[in-house]
């Protein structure tokens, strides 16, 4: 019973962070583009919700295997007994989503490595 709830645990917080990838790649990708009207607009609003879904899973993934293992190896213990432990586990989650994201960045744009 114990593993199940700590399944379900994790699984709750992984969509957490899938929905804050979600929110970077929507910043990153811009508004969705217009009802497309013809074969070209079509084609690009397909790359649109190609990069979005894909790579929003795949910052999610991440975002979540961090916060998985820094809440096996360090919250667990530290956060037993307080009250605030779902608050300080979801800013973990952002803080964790922001350096990744910044990161991220650095290396797309500023360096252009990506």
């Amino acid at each position: 019973m114990n593993t199940l709830k700590r399944i379900l645990n994790y699984s709750v917080w992984t969509l957490v962070s899938i929905v804050f990838a979600f929110i970077y790649m929507r910043i990153i990708l811009g508004p969705k583009p217009e009802e497309p009207t013809g074969f070209l607009t079509y084609i690009v609003s397909l790359i649109y919700e190609f990069a979005f879904v894909r790579l929003g899973l795949i910052l999610g993934g991440i975002f979540a295997l961090i916060y998985i293992l820094v809440d096996i190896f360090y919250l667990n213990k530290r956060l037993k007994k307080s009250r605030n432990s779902t608050i300080i586990r979801v800013l973990i989650i952002a803080v964790i989503a922001i350096i990744i994201c910044t990161t991220h960045y650095i290396l797309e744009k500023v360096i252009d490595v990506i």
